[in-house]
């Protein structure tokens, strides 16, 4: 009895560490969001004065402000966030959609070369975007498509890191016997995959599609190099001009900008967040 008394006072303790360790990430996590919502609520002079996580009553202010600062501006956040939006939803459908096309082709079809293929995929998936973005650049002004949406859209076809984790996704739940069935009953490929496949892999697409939401609505790096239009900017450059030269830096205004821009991201995480501990264990490489 004494024994067991003992066995079930560690439990205890463990389970209260695992508690603290959990709260304690959960807080790290936390922290950034909450610093920026209180943070949209204060004047600039609070804010340069220092940190603090009380609330204050400036929200509307700060918003009366950015909506002031706008005009002289040549687009509005409702613009911004508009084309953020015209961006961001079908580069996310082509990052998902055809990577995971890309990794069904290369999970179920044995064809000469198919490790090679593999190790350029994983050889791409490690060469930074900064290091092509010249060459890209010079490629896309041949083509006259600078200062358009496209080079931002279609180039999410080729993403590496997603075919990657789709097709370790599909090791662990997608059997071969599967497929091989429905082409015995007589369903074509692409009916297979988007009848049978797609609907297995529904945790790791819904996981895929939060990080590649995430990547597309924050990227500010290419479309800061492709479009010279102020009237096509997207979000996080409508930010990034607040902070210029030609405007005296309001922090208020600038978090309130930063608090709309979060928003989508947060409206598409809690859609999607059921799928995110499935995807994620499930995707991993298998033992």
């Amino acid at each position: 009895m004494k024994n067991k008394d003992s066995y079930s006072a560690s439990l205890r303790r463990q389970k209260i560490l695992r508690g603290l360790v959990c709260a304690f990430f959960c807080a790290l996590s936390l922290g950034p969001f909450l610093l920026l919502a209180v943070n949209a609520t204060r004047d600039s002079k609070a804010i340069q004065a220092g940190i603090t996580l009380i609330p204050s009553t400036h929200l509307l202010e700060n918003w009366k402000n950015l909506l002031i600062k706008q005009n002289g501006m040549q687009i509005t956040l409702q613009r911004a966030a508009l084309n953020s939006l015209m961006i961001t939803v079908p580069g996310t459908f082509c990052s998902v959609y055809f990577s995971s096309m890309t990794a069904y082709g290369v999970h179920v079809y044995n064809f000469k070369l198919k490790k090679l293929a593999w190790a350029f995929i994983m050889a791409v998936m490690m060469v930074p975007s900064q290091i092509t973005i010249i060459g890209f650049y010079r490629f896309m002004l041949d083509l006259d498509l600078v200062d358009t949406y496209i080079p931002l859209i279609i180039p999410a076809i080729a993403s590496p890191t997603v075919v990657f984790f789709m097709k370790q996704y599909m090791e662990s739940t997608l059997s071969i016997e599967i497929i091989e069935a429905s082409r015995i009953d007589g369903a074509g490929e692409f009916h297979t995959f988007n009848r049978i496949v797609l609907p297995i892999l529904k945790p790791a697409v819904a996981t895929q599609a939060i990080f590649q939401f995430i990547a597309q609505w924050n990227n500010l790096f290419t479309p800061s190099i492709m479009l010279t239009t102020d009237s096509k900017k997207t979000l996080p450059m409508f930010v990034q001009l607040l902070t210029s030269n030609q405007f005296r830096t309001d922090y208020g205004v600038v978090y309130v900008s930063l608090f709309v821009t979060i928003i989508p991201l947060v409206v598409a995480y809690l859609i999607l967040s059921k799928y995110i501990v499935a995807g994620v264990a499930l995707g991993g490489v298998k033992g």
